[in-house]
């Protein structure tokens, strides 16, 4: 049976490990990232890094996962007086500066649709909670009369991280294709019609 403080160490590394890859990520890229590279910079072999993971799938998904983590922190989305529309918004100005980390969620969020794909439960469950956070949102906004009331609120979500996604891949291809532009001016078609004094 394991000590616990080995077992505390191995925490702290998997955690020193996906700080280090978000960071490897963000600067070189998905496609430029090796994990030869992400394993020298915190003292191990590829093997000794995977040995904290079961797969360099599971990996990825927990650098996305720590990613999430660190946007929460930064947004608050549990204060008061919380827009998760501006938060979503902030998310996507914010990506166009980590270029690496939008190439890795559009890669990992793709092949996780597979059931069997080590961050497929963690995807389900970070479309449900900003689907939900938008949805109260709109609700909200068609409570103060800025949003149409007959609109469905849950289809207003999914259609914001629909474009919020879809434009990720657009900058991707094309980098003067401005994603947090592009959602602001479908929020601003969105409350349009809500607008009916």
């Amino acid at each position: 049976m394991p000590k616990k403080g080995s077992y505390a160490k191995g925490i702290a590394k998997r955690e020193e490990i996906l700080t280090k890859a978000l960071d490897v990520f963000a600067q070189r890229g998905y496609r430029r990232a090796s994990l030869r590279e992400i394993a020298e910079s915190v003292g191990l072999s590829q093997a000794g890094l995977l040995h904290h993971f079961s797969s360099k799938e599971e990996l990825f998904a927990e650098v996305l996962r720590k990613r999430d983590e660190v946007d929460v922190t930064e947004t608050h989305p549990e204060a008061a007086g919380f827009d998760a529309f501006e938060g979503l918004v902030g998310a996507v100005r914010h990506n166009a500066e980590v270029p690496g980390l939008v190439q890795l969620y559009a890669t990992i969020s793709a092949e996780a649709a597979d059931d069997d794909h080590p961050g497929h439960a963690y995807f389900v469950e970070r479309y449900r909670a900003f689907i939900g956070q938008l949805e109260e949102h709109v609700r909200a906004e068609q409570a103060a009369g800025r949003i149409d009331p007959a609109l469905d609120a849950r289809q207003i979500a999914r259609l914001s991280i629909a474009v919020a996604d879809g434009m990720q891949v657009q900058w991707m291809l094309d980098s003067s294709a401005d994603m947090a532009e592009t959602l602001t001016a479908f929020w601003s078609l969105v409350r349009r019609t809500g607008d009916v004094r």
